[in-house]
């Protein structure tokens, strides 16, 4: 039995112990914001957090999650107020399709919670999500206004 927190939620996930993170999320949790992109950790659509660090949750077996926190987009927001990176999204207009945006939402938060005030170079070596309709100015106008 593997317990672990999602979301502020306690859980508790006894089935295949090789079930991806991210199949978890969407199948046996019900959140459905974490995106399967590549299947093999490249891409970063399945960015979530666990104890804080943005992780591919394509690549992480819930067998591994014993005792963490895990936080999807879906737990970024408190109530109605958006977190500081949603708002900045949606000012910066940043989405085109928007399919990678969750993940690339999930990896700005943990960058900027290491790093509070990126430069562009920090951002781009630190933000390694694909986005396939390249909005990568926009996200990291994005990133800059919420380390504002």
């Amino acid at each position: 039995m593997v317990k672990f927190t999602v979301n502020g939620s306690t859980r508790q996930f006894d089935g295949d112990p090789d079930m991806p993170l991210l199949w978890y999320l969407r199948e046996e949790a019900g959140l459905k914001g974490t995106k399967y992109g590549c299947g093999i950790g490249q891409c970063g659509a399945c960015t979530v957090h666990v104890d804080g660090d943005a992780v591919r949750s394509c690549g992480i077996p819930v067998s591994t999650l014993d005792g963490t926190r895990v936080t999807t987009i879906e737990g970024l927001a408190q109530g109605e107020t958006l977190h500081k990176v949603q708002e900045a999204w949606l000012a910066e207009d940043v989405a085109q399709c928007g399919y990678c945006q969750t993940g690339q939402i999930m990896a700005a938060v943990a960058l900027l919670a290491a790093t509070p005030k990126p430069t562009d170079a920090e951002i781009n070596a630190g933000i390694t999500n694909i986005c396939r309709c390249a909005t990568y100015n926009r996200i990291r106008n994005a990133i800059h206004r919420a380390a504002g």
